[in-house]
């Protein structure tokens, strides 16, 4: 039986992960950081099939220790300060989680065990202000948030430590995924929530900052199995995942009021461009998956409207339960 460390289990991706490893024989193990009040809800249905440690991206020894205990054949490090408005407001520790933090799960894996495989969660706010359209494993960086630079030196720490060290290790360079479990705090959840309490009368409008950046949007279901197979192959790499389209978040705002049977959407959302911006923005990103495609067989399998609709009933369950 083979065994899997997660570090962020408790995140967006991490479920949807630990429930793939599941699915093919793992014995799953997930790195949690000590709090008085942890956040167990997304890992709730699995937790009697799952085995959680103690551990912090902060503190090389618990990492060290976490990694020992588990003995595992694979970790995949999901864990991060992943909210770009938030790495604006807390740039120090979004460098320690985010960018430091991926060299300590290195580091104990070197002095640990270097034949273990290892799974870094790249993003596409890596590329920023974008050199190129569309972006792919050979596009120049060019982040534009504190988040982004850490992602930028959480990615070549691993390249380097995989050509210096011979440890396999790769990077998944993944574009915005989403799913009904996305953190409140980032937009297409405010959308599909707000749309929901909407819907619910629970609320009377929705407020947004600016409807026009555009994203390329997949389904975090989809985008596990990419990361799963990187740690398949025969020799380590880095890929872009991505779906090769992008929507602006008007469109996911149409789409949202469209489920619950509102063609008027604008009478019910209030765009306060002022109140949302940040130093600097990522106006436009779309990805270029050709090689996760030739290379790992892998192709998303959601489509956008099938996401909306996905996350939007999401919330309304969840709102009607409450």
């Amino acid at each position: 039986m083979p065994k899997a460390l997660i570090t962020g289990i408790t995140g967006q991706d991490g479920p949807y992960l630990a429930e793939l490893l599941l699915s093919k024989g793992y014995e799953v193990y997930g790195l949690v950081r000590r709090l008085s009040t942890p956040n167990l809800e997304n890992i709730s249905h699995i937790s009697d099939r799952i085995k959680l440690i103690s551990g912090d991206l902060l503190d090389q020894g618990s990492i060290t220790d976490a990694i020992r205990e588990s003995e595992p054949d694979e970790v995949y490090n999901l864990a991060a300060q992943s909210f770009v408005k938030a790495s604006w407001e807390q740039p120090v520790l979004t460098g320690e989680f985010t960018g430091l933090g991926v060299t300590r799960v290195l580091e104990a894996i070197r002095h640990i065990n270097p034949k273990i495989k290892f799974y870094q969660a790249s993003s596409s706010e890596m590329f920023g202000k974008v050199t190129e359209t569309p972006q792919k494993e050979t596009t120049r960086f060019y982040p534009r948030s504190p988040y982004g630079v850490a992602k930028v030196y959480g990615h070549y720490i691993t390249v380097n430590y995989r050509e210096s060290y011979d440890i396999f290790a790769c990077s998944g360079i993944l574009f915005n995924h989403e799913s009904p479990r996305r953190g409140i705090e980032f937009v297409t959840r405010k959308i599909s929530n707000g749309v929901a309490r909407i819907k619910l009368g629970k609320q009377d409008k929705l407020e947004l900052g600016s409807l026009e950046p555009k994203r390329d949007w997949g389904f975090a279901g989809d985008y596990v199995e990419a990361m799963w197979l990187m740690l398949q192959q025969g020799k380590p790499d880095d890929y872009v995942i991505a779906t090769g389209e992008n929507h602006s978040v008007q469109e996911f705002v149409e789409i949202a009021f469209e489920v619950i049977g509102i063609k008027n959407w604008k009478d019910y959302v209030v765009s306060n461009v002022n109140s949302y911006m940040r130093p600097a923005e990522v106006d436009y990103l779309i990805g270029d998956a050709t090689k996760a495609k030739e290379v790992l067989g892998w192709e998303p399998k959601t489509s956008f409207r099938k996401l909306v609709e996905m996350m939007v009933k999401g919330d309304l369950e969840r709102e009607k339960d409450k």
